[in-house]
């Protein structure tokens, strides 16, 4: 795994977002998975002034959401599709059917899973899996412990997610379950790239970074595949030897 730590924020997002044109403009099917949340949200912003001002092209990409909360989907303010939707399939004017997101409000959750399964496995892969770090160490909604073979499934959320989780709500939500890739799935992408912002983060990236290497911290998984770079601000490496 290489780390790049950047001074703040904005160049952390500005150097991952050079990274992510580049990989993906070379690839045959660019399939490019995408985490909502706070990490991510720098690095869709640079994408979409990029395709406006012309320097960037993804009229080949196809996106892939990452996990989504069981029981709503992008009609639900604090979903993470809502989040997508409104910070980069909006403005980008990404037609629907070079998107694949999980339902979580389907009636048929396994039936969302083979459905994402079948559309990666189309696509050629997973070009690019963008990843946040959650403080319990999760990927996606592979919460600790989640085995390292699993695909895409639906999980129950641990406590620290459901507590971290509802600030994206303006209301208390009862959250419970998630549906998400899985780590084998995710580590079958081609490139993972892992964004941390933050001293809350610091503690974690540790555990993640020089920690052993265990499903009881999924993200450590990450430090096996051959591809996979962790950008990181000064305040989340704080804690790094």
């Amino acid at each position: 795994m290489e780390i790049i730590v950047s001074n703040n924020y904005e160049a952390l997002s500005t150097k991952a977002t050079k990274a992510i044109a580049e990989i993906m403009s070379t690839a045959p099917t660019p399939l490019i998975c995408v985490a909502s949340g706070d990490s991510p949200a720098g690095i869709y912003k640079n994408i979409v002034a990029s395709v406006n001002n012309k320097t960037l092209d993804i009229s080949s990409w196809s996106f892939l959401g990452l996990d989504e909360w069981v029981g709503l989907n992008g009609n639900d303010e604090g979903s993470c599709r809502y989040h997508l939707n409104r910070e980069l399939f909006t403005p980008l004017q990404i037609a629907a059917d070079r998107i694949c997101f999980f339902d979580g409000a389907a009636s048929n959750l396994e039936q969302e899973c083979t459905v994402t399964e079948k559309f990666i496995q189309k696509k050629g892969g997973i070009e690019i899996a963008i990843l946040g770090l959650g403080l319990n160490g999760h990927i996606g909604m592979n919460e600790p412990h989640t085995a390292i073979t699993t695909r895409s499934h639906v999980i129950d959320l641990d406590p620290l997610t459901v507590a971290v989780g509802q600030k994206y709500f303006q209301k208390p939500q009862p959250l419970t379950k998630g549906i998400t890739l899985g780590i084998a799935t995710l580590l079958e992408a081609k490139h993972i790239i892992l964004v941390v912002s933050g001293a809350k983060k610091a503690a974690i990236v540790q555990q993640v970074m020089e920690g052993p290497i265990s499903e009881a911290v999924p993200a450590s998984l990450l430090r096996n595949h051959p591809n996979c770079t962790i950008y990181l601000d000064e305040a989340a490496a704080a804690a790094l030897s």
